[in-house]
């Protein structure tokens, strides 16, 4: 399994890679650049979401705590008082970091669903669901940074299947086949929940004819 630091390493520089070519190519301008390297590097650290103790899981939930805030402030600035939406903001804060947290530790196992192509989807969906509802994104953006948060992830599981060989003795280590598989083989019920939430989140994106045509842009330039 490759270390925080690796995972970190690699998603970084695949997202400068996707945020400059796509600036260059004018997918997207350097304001909306930045934001979509920033989320291929998060995607990068995601999925040990799963690990009781490492510095990715307490980056992760300082991270989602964060967004958190900010989605709330962008949600409730209109409707509540200063003083109302400061209480609330922290409470979300709390919330996240200081709740959510150790209940996700207490059920979660590493290794487990997280690592699987299933959750690499339901994040990048989640991702473009959340940009264009709550932070009011054009459908082109927001698909693109559910795109970047899943490239991200796909990096991460990479890295660890790649990490489960071992070309020195030959041989494949007990981790291999863990990391990059399709869902939680091992917890059918898990995976089926997470399937039906993808199947929840269908309604909410954007176009679909919008990401057609990001993707053809992108193979053209892959081309």
């Amino acid at each position: 399994m490759a270390d925080f630091r690796t995972h970190l390493s690699a998603a970084v520089g695949g997202g400068v890679l996707l945020a400059v070519t796509g600036w260059q190519s004018g997918l997207w301008t350097p304001a909306e650049a930045l934001p979509l390297a920033a989320l291929t590097a998060f995607g990068g650290i995601l999925p040990d979401i799963d690990a009781d103790q490492s510095h990715a899981v307490r980056l992760i939930f300082n991270t989602m705590a964060v967004l958190a805030v900010v989605i709330g402030v962008l949600l409730l600035h209109a409707r509540l008082e200063p003083g109302a939406l400061l209480m609330v903001c922290g409470g979300l804060y709390v919330g996240v970091r200081h709740v959510l947290s150790p209940i996700f530790k207490r059920f979660s196992v590493h290794r487990g669903i997280w690592h699987s192509l299933l959750a690499a989807v339901l994040c990048g969906l989640a991702t473009s669901v959340a940009g264009y509802h709550f932070l009011a994104q054009e459908g082109r953006l927001a698909w693109a940074q559910g795109l970047a948060l899943a490239l991200g992830y796909l990096i991460h599981l990479a890295l660890d299947e790649l990490y489960s060989v071992d070309l020195s003795g030959a041989r494949l280590k007990r981790s291999f086949g863990t990391a990059l598989k399709l869902f939680d083989y091992r917890a059918p019920g898990n995976s089926l929940v997470m399937l039906l939430m993808v199947a929840g989140l269908v309604p909410w994106l954007p176009s679909w004819s919008v990401l057609g045509e990001l993707v053809a842009q992108g193979l053209t330039l892959w081309r």
